[in-house]
């Protein structure tokens, strides 16, 4: 099936509900250019830590957190608003169900994401035992994100062509997921209204493993699914060329989204968490390895007879190489779960090397080529203001990456085998103090990294900047669906 079904126009000019989807393309820049600067700013810190200032809110352990969810659910999520809205109306052949609670999803979304940006430097995070003023927020994603499945389903129960492409099975998957995900880790029970004080509904070993099918689960679905869902799309789109195997796709859905649920206890090796439970979480990571692996090989065999696009197109070279940094990541991940290697890695700077890989690789490398695909569209234009400028913006990006991650790499595996050295009197060899200062280089190395990562998202908001400026917002007529698609 063509990926737009489509030709002429429809009668009365029905038209699709466009103005939501360039809202949350805009702020997936704008706020992936605030996330990756307080990235910056933390990885000096912890090279100079003199740059805490000893303003509380500006210390490590306050951004380090405003950090990630600025990269995660501001950036990513609003790219995920954008694209699977986007997506979903041009696959279906339809406009979006209730564009109204559309728009809604979008100032809700932002006022979660300023809640956040304010709460968390001043320390009001969600401690699991005591949170204050958290689940007013809890409370407001939750409405956001039931509004988002309503849209987004309400859609797909609209459609006009009877098909359902595979990248609304994985944008439809994220969404449940992320719901349930959210629900069930902020379970807690409001103590006072003001000032606003809960409990955590969970305690002990309990906390810790629906802790960590929530934070495994998010990157599986969150960070994984949906940017799948991307994948599915905007690399045939951007390639001309329909999905390598379609037959693989929806193999690779239902494996993915089945054995992704029991990887999280390869967090919690060697510690309270029953050993069957862990080992459990083990070998679902190993076996994540194939559908993983399905997807990739089926994303980048879809060049097969345009290999030579890659020359010339820098918007393939984002999606492409995303690819490859999905692939290894996820090589990378269920290797690191396995229980003799955590002994190695867990707690050191590989886990941030393997975390970033798949972070900048393949969530930040997909987003930024299928916005650079997006949003010249949603104004009228076939490509960006500077083509040019998606090429080195790819190539400062990708060196960034190599040498954020391997610095990590090196690091990490050089702390684990500080940490387990021992003289023959069972002593340990190096005190901790020895392995961070011998860390210093590569987190240096590190933020060189981040640098050059950043000076790429400065350089895609000035190309989209100029871009919307030259360009005007447009009304995409929907196509009247030929008999064959219906």
């Amino acid at each position: 099936m063509a990926l737009d079904a489509s030709t002429t126009a429809a009668p009365g000019g029905a038209a699709y509900s466009d103005a939501v989807v360039r809202r949350f393309a805009l702020a997936a820049v704008v706020w992936g250019v605030v996330g990756m600067l307080v990235g910056v700013i933390i990885a000096a810190q912890l090279a100079w830590p003199e740059l805490n200032l000893g303003i509380p809110f500006l210390s490590y352990g306050r951004l380090r957190p405003l950090h990630t969810n600025a990269v995660i659910f501001a950036f990513g999520g609003s790219a995920l608003f954008a694209t699977s809205y986007h997506v979903v109306q041009r696959t279906c052949q339809t406009r979006l169900f209730a564009p109204g609670l559309a728009m809604f999803t979008f100032v809700g979304w932002q006022i979660v994401i300023v809640a956040a940006a304010i709460t968390l430097p001043l320390g009001m995070t969600q401690a699991k035992e005591y949170a204050e003023l958290e689940w007013p927020i809890d409370l407001l994603i939750a409405v956001v994100w039931v509004s988002y499945a309503i849209v987004f389903f309400g859609t797909i129960g609209q459609r006009k062509v009877r098909h359902i492409y595979v990248a609304n099975w994985f944008f439809g998957a994220y969404i449940l997921a992320v719901a349930l995900l959210h629900i069930v880790n902020s379970a807690a029970v409001p103590v006072t209204l003001w000032p606003m004080k809960s409990y955590a509904a969970y305690a002990g070993v309990q906390d810790a493993m629906v802790q960590w099918w929530y934070g495994h689960n998010a990157v599986g679905f969150f960070l994984t699914a949906g940017f799948l869902g991307m994948m599915y799309y905007y690399i045939p789109k951007q390639a001309e060329r329909p999905v390598y195997s379609y037959r693989l796709s929806i193999v690779h859905f239902w494996a993915l989204i089945f054995t992704y649920m029991w990887a999280g206890p390869h967090h919690l090796h060697y510690t309270a968490l029953p050993d069957w439970a862990q080992s459990v979480g083990m070998v679902f990571s190993l076996v994540l390895l194939a559908p993983s692996w399905g997807g990739m090989i089926n994303g980048i065999m879809t060049l097969s007879g345009a290999w030579y696009k890659l020359r010339d197109d820098p918007i393939l070279k984002f999606l492409i190489v995303s690819l490859s940094f999905y692939g290894m990541s996820t090589f990378e991940g269920p290797m690191m779960s396995i229980k003799t290697v955590n002994a190695l890695s867990h707690y050191t700077d590989w886990t941030i090397g393997h975390v970033h890989s798949g972070a900048l690789g393949w969530v930040g490398l997909i987003t930024m080529g299928s916005l650079y695909h997006l949003i010249p569209r949603l104004y009228g234009k076939k490509s960006m203001h500077s083509v040019k400028a998606i090429e080195l913006h790819f190539w400062i990006a990708t060196i960034g990456i190599v040498l954020y991650i391997a610095a990590m790499w090196i690091a990490g595996v050089m702390q684990g085998l500080m940490w387990r050295a021992t003289n023959p009197d069972g002593t340990l060899v190096y005190t901790f103090v020895e392995s961070v200062k011998a860390t210093y280089p590569y987190y240096v190395i590190r933020l060189l990294g981040g640098l050059l990562y950043l000076g790429g998202m400065l350089l895609m908001a000035w190309n989209v900047l100029a871009t919307i400026r030259r360009g005007e917002p447009v009304v995409a007529a929907i196509p009247r669906v030929a008999a064959a698609h219906a």
